[in-house]
């Protein structure tokens, strides 16, 4: 077995008018044509038309991916400027209106549309997600399990959707809030075998209640299409950094883990009430709240648990060759996440100009140099 634990990165991003930053409801059969020319299979479109998703190739070398993510970063907004627009790379866009999307025809958005209905149209939304292969593919089940109380970690360190429609939601992070009005989505039941996510998956796909297992959008998942298991709950991070760091603690963890399976491997319907206790946490207060620990009967500071489990894996850091990203987490906790950010320039705006249009604008130019420089 390959002790490689080869990874790739996915981000979801908005794409915007360049001048008003307003999200594009409809793409330039053009624009989408320079994408496939200039990105090729590296860019994908979404469910809606004004969001894009890039892709780096599977990798074992962290630094050679992070060119990759910060070139196609790079080249898509490059590309998106000859026809007038930019991208926003953020779990929501502050302004949108999500009325006012538009469906990217696709025979499987066709399907998804009919199903979910005004969920679907409210899908106004950007993740980031990151593949991990497993050197046995038959442990993801037990991964997932054991990795679900760490998924609030993973939430709080990449909260990026303080606003939606206009308006301050009081959360660091909103994406998941809407996103899981969705059907097979937060975090996953506790399955305690391959046979029972097995039986699970099938009974649904024998019902005709879905095609595969890319329907089932939980926070983790095992991939259908490759020997992975992919992390899906972080937002879209503006920051480049932030993304490569949370990919990195993803792909010590998933070593981590694998190394020790004593970690976790009793959980109880107690601990996974926790985890989506803690999940809810990470949402509303993201780095600055306190994560709920049975274990130690108190409250612990996101920042204290998130740097134990850094300390803890810094022996899979060296092994993997990732100890320069993995210790941008603690920059994630001394500039604040992209949702901090976002308050901040909101609430200067506001009280220099008075004007809470002005404010937002300001939060969405932000929001662009950052996601592209």
């Amino acid at each position: 077995m390959a002790d490689t634990y080869s990874f790739g990165i996915e981000e979801e991003y908005f794409v915007v008018d360049a001048d008003t930053k307003a999200v594009q409801r409809r793409m330039p059969a053009a624009f989408l044509a320079a994408l496939k020319t200039g990105l090729g299979a590296s860019v994908m479109r979404e469910m809606l038309q004004s969001q894009v998703e890039v892709a780096t190739k599977p990798s074992i070398d962290f630094s050679e991916g992070a060119r990759e993510l910060r070139t196609l970063r790079k080249n898509l907004a490059s590309i998106a400027s000859e026809f007038g627009l930019t991208i926003i790379a953020a779990g929501t866009h502050p302004t949108a209106a999500w009325t006012s999307g538009r469906q990217t025809e696709a025979m499987r958005y066709d399907g998804m549309m009919q199903d979910l209905q005004m969920l679907a149209e409210r899908n106004m939304l950007c993740g980031l997600h990151v593949h991990v292969e497993i050197p046995d593919p038959d442990r993801r089940v037990e991964l997932m399990r054991r990795a679900t109380p760490f998924i609030p970690y993973f939430i709080a360190l990449s909260t990026s959707s303080p606003f939606w429609n206009s308006r301050r939601t009081g959360l660091m992070g909103y994406r998941l809030a809407a996103y899981d009005e969705l059907p097979r989505t937060g975090l996953p039941p506790l399955f305690f075998s391959n046979e029972d996510f097995d039986q699970y998956k099938q009974a649904l796909i024998d019902a005709r209640v879905l095609p595969d297992g890319s329907y089932l959008w939980w926070a983790i998942r095992p991939s259908d299409a490759h020997p992975t298991l992919e992390l899906r709950a972080p937002d879209s991070c503006t920051r480049l950094s932030d993304s490569i760091a949370i990919a990195a603690l993803y792909r010590c963890l998933m070593r981590y883990l694998f190394r020790n399976p004593k970690i976790n491997e009793t959980l109880t319907p107690v601990d996974y009430a926790i985890a989506a206790e803690n999940k809810w946490r990470a949402q509303r207060y993201g780095i600055h709240g306190s994560f709920v620990d049975r274990h130690q009967n108190r409250a612990v500071p996101v920042q204290e648990a998130v740097g134990n489990l850094v300390s803890e894996m810094s022996g899979d850091a060296k092994a993997l060759g990732c100890e320069i990203e993995l210790s941008l987490i603690s920059s994630i906790f001394d500039t604040g996440t992209s949702a901090d950010t976002q308050i901040m320039v909101f609430n200067e705006a506001e009280a220099r100009t008075k004007s809470r249009g002005e404010a937002l604008k300001a939060v969405k130019n932000w929001l662009v140099a950052t996601s592209i420089q």
